[in-house]
């Protein structure tokens, strides 16, 4: 199974990004790994509410004018670095 998973998620007032983390510790080194990234305005350790998913997920908010595919598309490159390595 993979390590994380991300989704572009539709909200009422912006499309956010969702990452699902296998290990769920890791949430916060992750949180401040990905804080720094260009386009990113705030992000979130929410609980996750769907069925079948862990039980806390990495909710990213992008700015104004950021293109959401090519932040998704940064993040999956971060992500998959840091797994790579770690």
């Amino acid at each position: 199974m993979l390590a994380f998973r991300t989704e572009i998620r539709n909200t009422p007032n912006q499309q956010t990004i969702k990452i699902y983390l296998m290990d769920v510790a890791l949430d916060k080194s992750i949180k401040k790994l990905l804080k720094t990234l260009d386009g990113v305005n705030n992000i979130e350790i929410q609980e996750s509410l769907a069925r079948n998913r862990v039980e806390e997920n990495i909710t990213i908010f992008r700015k104004k004018d950021v293109n959401i595919n090519e932040l998704k598309s940064n993040i999956d490159k971060i992500l998959n670095d840091y797994f790579t390595i770690s």
